[in-house]
């Protein structure tokens, strides 16, 4: 795979605001594609195979790992794979885009092991757990069990943030979008 373009990796725990930043950076920067996972749970409501995930069962994920079509890929939970095909690398740089990820916090690590400085690794984080708890229930998107599995896991995600280029804190959603669309623009035209 050639390193000619840049991967710009943002990572947090749940509810952090990782998502709203990636889109927000996204709709400001023309030649940014985010990266579309590849998981095995099931869609979200509203969720569109191919748009928001690659959608694949367990034992076809397990099978693209036999066969290395995986850059990176983790059990985040208990039967419950995400990965980056190598494809979709392929896919977004034979475009001419730089890519952007919205991924877990061992899967970034992962790739900005295999990228380098060619790489910019982002955490978003939160002040407290209990914020982040609040909003993974505000959003609605999980069930209790699912919310519970999410906070349990935080602070595992939190101990990697020392791992990672940039800690971007968000407190204030509008100053962290000002503040991301720097660093990224920054990183992008160096």
């Amino acid at each position: 795979m050639t390193k000619k373009n840049k991967l710009i990796i943002f990572s947090a725990p749940s509810a952090s605001g990782k998502t709203t930043l990636v889109n927000y950076v996204m709709s400001k920067i023309s030649n940014l594609e985010l990266s579309i996972s590849a998981c095995t749970r099931s869609p979200r409501k509203g969720e569109i195979h191919g748009k928001d995930y690659y959608f694949i069962n367990e034992q076809e994920f397990k099978n693209k790992i036999f066969i290395n079509e995986f850059i990176e890929w983790q059990e985040v939970y208990k039967n419950n794979f995400y990965g980056t095909l190598k494809s979709e690398i392929t896919r977004i740089w034979n475009r001419n885009n730089n890519i952007i990820f919205d991924i877990d916090v061992k899967g970034a690590i992962n790739l900005k092991n295999n990228f380098g400085s060619n790489a910019l690794s982002i955490f978003v984080k939160v002040s407290s757990k209990n914020e982040l708890k609040k909003r993974l229930i505000q959003r609605s998107t999980e069930n209790n069990f699912d919310i519970d599995k999410r906070v349990s896991k935080i602070n595992e995600e939190i101990n990697y943030e020392k791992n990672f280029d940039i800690i971007l804190h968000n407190d204030d959603l509008n100053l962290s979008k000002k503040n991301a669309l720097e660093i990224v623009n920054n990183f992008l035209n160096d």
